[in-house]
């Protein structure tokens, strides 16, 4: 998994254990023995993901929450050897995303940061939203509220084509090279397939709504039905 993190730990050999369970994973990490040396790399580089002891020096890791989270969102997991309910509602009210509870197995908590990064990155995936249908490029689904509509990968890969490109006329020609990754070929293939997908997505096949027909011009996905954003 390609990400990189930074913890925020005082017990050196501690550190070096996670650290070391996470590169195995190919997640790249980063480490500050203090609060301010851990909030001064958190203002310079980019990081997926922070873990962050409570008990540091200095600066604890409350106090290094509460600077933290005036301009950044980035998901912290606290880990900390106090039990108490308070602490944790503390670290969770002001911004912590998971607790952990020393001691932990060091592959327990990767496991934790590898869900928390997999979901982070799920929600920031980019999806378009038309008509009461959700369609998820890179996942490869369409879906009208909860429920899936089956396409044929050439059917959504058409679909995707002219809805990432909304508003813009394509030649069939375009399509096909596009989908079909060829120059030439039987470009009424091309109708058949935006027949199929206005049979599955249009109330009114004959008179689309969403996949139109510019004549002379090809096909297009009418733009003022669209709505792009994260994954909800």
């Amino acid at each position: 998994m390609n990400a990189r993190i930074l913890i925020i730990e005082d017990e050196t050999d501690l550190c070096e254990l996670v650290c070391m369970y996470l590169e195995k994973e190919g997640i790249q990490a980063d480490s500050a023995g203090n609060g301010e040396t851990g909030l001064d790399l958190a203002g310079k580089n980019r990081y997926d993901l922070i873990i962050l002891d409570i008990n540091l020096p200095g600066m604890d890791g409350f106090e290094f929450l509460q600077a933290f989270r005036k301009n950044n969102d980035t998901p912290v997991i606290i880990v900390s050897a106090r039990e108490s309910d308070e602490d944790v509602v503390l670290g969770l009210g002001i911004g912590a995303d998971e607790v952990v509870i020393k001691p932990f197995a060091p592959k327990v908590l990767v496991a934790r940061v590898r869900a928390h990064l997999r979901r982070n990155r799920l929600q920031a995936r980019k999806v378009y939203r038309f008509g009461g249908y959700t369609m998820d490029p890179e996942g490869y689904v369409l879906f009208k509220g909860s429920e899936r509509i089956v396409l044929s990968s050439k059917e959504f890969e058409v679909l995707r084509s002219l809805v990432t490109r909304a508003g813009k006329a394509m030649l069939p020609a375009e399509i096909f090279g596009e989908v079909w990754q060829k120059e030439y070929g039987d470009l009424a293939s091309v109708a058949v397939y935006i027949r199929r997908i206005r049979a599955k997505i249009e109330e009114d096949p004959q008179n689309p709504l969403f996949v139109q027909t510019i004549h002379g011009k090809g096909y297009r996905f009418n733009p003022d039905t669209l709505e792009e954003g994260p994954a909800r």
